[in-house]
């Protein structure tokens, strides 16, 4: 596991009471469904500590705080697949991210623990799911992102090379070659 130690802790925040959200169990069968596809070849794992300015006024992690928990974990999952195995780690740009949220996260909960997988591999782009879970272990938020991998000169799309292919096939989901 990787602890990203960039964020503050966590303070103390009055908890509410939060209500179901309405499309929750249909969110929750396709993350099971997605879990039980997890016999694929390796998924990424990141420690996201939440800090005091990430939960709102009703005492749960803000919406636009979950897409930052999982940018840091999508940041920490770049390092740890491609740094520390000696690639540079490939410029991409999002493209486009899909966020559903399942449950809120409550301060009891610091640090996040979230899961990547890489779940699609184009010619010019790859899509990570990322599965937020809160203290429990239940999924509080999926995120899928889709990223372009660019010239870094021009900011224009280019190939997925053969090493980067590579190491995102370590992380991918079973349909993903």
């Amino acid at each position: 596991m990787s602890a990203v130690s960039t964020r503050l802790p966590t303070r103390s925040v009055e908890c509410f009471q939060t209500h179901e959200h309405p499309y929750k169990k249909e969110a929750e069968a396709k993350s099971m469904a997605a879990s039980e596809e997890k016999n694929h070849k390796s998924l990424h794992t990141a420690e996201v500590e939440l800090r005091w300015s990430d939960f709102d006024r009703f005492g749960h992690v803000n919406n636009a705080a979950f897409i930052e928990i999982a940018q840091e974990a999508r940041l920490a999952f770049a390092e740890d697949q491609f740094r520390e195995r000696g690639y540079e780690i490939p410029a991409v740009f999002v493209r486009h991210l899909e966020v559903d949220y399942l449950r809120a996260i409550l301060p009891d909960t610091t640090t996040a623990v979230v899961e990547t997988v890489v779940t699609h591999l184009g010619n010019t782009s790859f899509t990570t799911r990322q599965e937020v879970k809160d203290r429990t272990g239940r999924v509080c938020c999926v995120v899928e992102c889709v990223q372009v991998t660019v010239n870094i000169q021009t900011a224009a799309p280019r190939a997925i090379s053969k090493t980067e292919r590579k190491v995102l096939t370590r992380v991918a989901s079973s349909e993903v070659q």
